[in-house]
């Protein structure tokens, strides 16, 4: 019997690749379905695609997140009045950049082969996600492509609206901070030491600030070597630290915790799941299906495994608010929409406005902290300029008395 090679999503939400063994395509699809596995891409393990090119083999050009989202836009209002190959063959031509331009003539040409749209999309792993590839599978199966990739259209957009949001809120607060940093390490590295050779020789012992801010001037000018060594080094523990699944788990958990920053967050990845997820719910994909590819999307590993465990409880007959609600991770208004729409059996209608509700809380909370923070670095960055200037003023003064007497 010959070999196939798949793509797939396991029970847990992670993408698995491998080999099987079995008499034609459908019965090693039929195999992967009874290992309960969601299938993205199956193909013959000889099978070689025009160019040479692998289903599986992953791709240098990647589609960044505003490329797919416009793509997807496109190609949603392409497939409604034209055939799916002819708007990929639209698509093709009308891209402007390179890569771009070479992941969507990929899919095309996968198209042309026979291929299905999301069979086509997994030549391209890297630009189209499991989650993307596994809604497009399913709308190529009810007969509704067009709708759901307008659904997935409008999902990548908010999603790159909030992400938007939270850049440009980030933005000046970090870029004043990295001026305020760099204006007090130029004052004690190059200023300081230069009005300290004044002080050297006055024979009366210097006031305690301007001792101390000698001190530290002093090491900071000697010793700016060590501590950026000492930086790179803490930056590469942590990055390595934070690949280790227990400790990311740690420290996720006690980042949710945090008094102002933990509700940030919460609310964040909760608007995000519950958006995907009605996404999800609103294409006709089964709930245990929808919570299993929206497992990668969650970032957070405390989220992530309270994920996993509602995916467990769903499958094994509970409820999804029941779930949510025993989790203890996800926002009250989140669990009692949820419970309210499987009630009403409108679970997709209420999901996207616990995250319409949970997002705009997000843009509020955000606005306030920003306006919030800036002020306090100012204040922070003027105290320090401040204690440098008071620090080499006190032996003038000193010095001026002296004469005085």
């Amino acid at each position: 019997m010959p070999d196939y090679r798949y793509v797939a999503i396991d029970p847990q939400g992670r993408e698995r690749k491998g080999r099987l063994t079995a008499a034609n395509d459908d019965a090693a699809r039929a195999d992967l379905i009874r290992r309960k596995f969601h299938i993205v891409a199956v193909e013959a393990a000889g099978a070689k695609p025009a160019g040479g090119r692998s289903l599986l083999v992953f791709r240098r050009n990647k589609l960044s997140s505003k490329d797919l989202a416009l793509f997807t836009r496109q190609l949603a209002t392409l497939a409604e009045v034209a055939p799916l190959e002819e708007a990929l063959r639209t698509l093709t031509r009308q891209s402007e950049a390179e890569s771009a331009r070479a992941v969507v003539g990929d899919v095309h040409a996968g198209l042309l082969e026979g291929r299905r749209l999301a069979d086509a999309m997994a030549r391209q792993p890297a630009s189209f996600p499991p989650l993307y590839r596994a809604m497009v599978a399913a709308g190529e199966t009810t007969g509704s492509l067009t709708t759901i990739l307008a659904r997935l259209a409008d999902l990548l957009e908010r999603q790159a609206e909030v992400r938007g949001k939270l850049i440009a809120a980030l933005a000046y607060p970090i870029v004043l901070a990295v001026v305020a940093v760099g204006v007090v390490a130029a004052l004690m590295i190059f200023v300081v030491p230069r009005v300290v050779e004044q002080f050297t020789d006055v024979g009366q012992q210097l006031p305690f600030l301007t001792r101390a801010v000698i001190a530290i001037s002093s090491f900071a000018a000697n010793w700016w070597w060590l501590i950026a060594l000492l930086l790179a080094a803490a930056t590469f523990g942590w990055v390595q630290a934070m690949r280790r699944p227990a400790f990311k788990a740690r420290v996720d958990a006690r980042l949710l915790r945090l008094p102002l920053l933990g509700r940030l967050l919460r609310d964040l990845y909760a608007a995000r799941f519950a958006r995907t997820l009605s996404t999800m719910v609103s294409s006709r994909l089964p709930l245990v299906d929808g919570l299993r590819l929206t497992l990668p999307t969650i970032r957070n590993a405390a989220l992530a495994s309270a994920t996993a465990t509602i995916v467990d409880q769903v499958r094994a007959g509970g409820s999804l608010s029941a779930a949510l609600r025993d989790a203890g991770v996800f926002p009250p208004l989140l669990v009692y929409m949820t419970a309210s729409g499987e009630s009403a059996g409108r679970l997709e209608q209420m999901l996207e406005r616990a995250a319409d509700y949970l997002e705009r809380e997000f843009d509020r909370f955000t606005a306030a902290s920003m306006a919030l923070l800036e002020p306090v670095i100012i204040v922070v960055m003027g105290s320090c300029v401040a204690l440098i200037i008071l620090a080499i003023l006190l032996p003038i003064l000193q010095l001026q008395n002296l004469a005085g007497l």
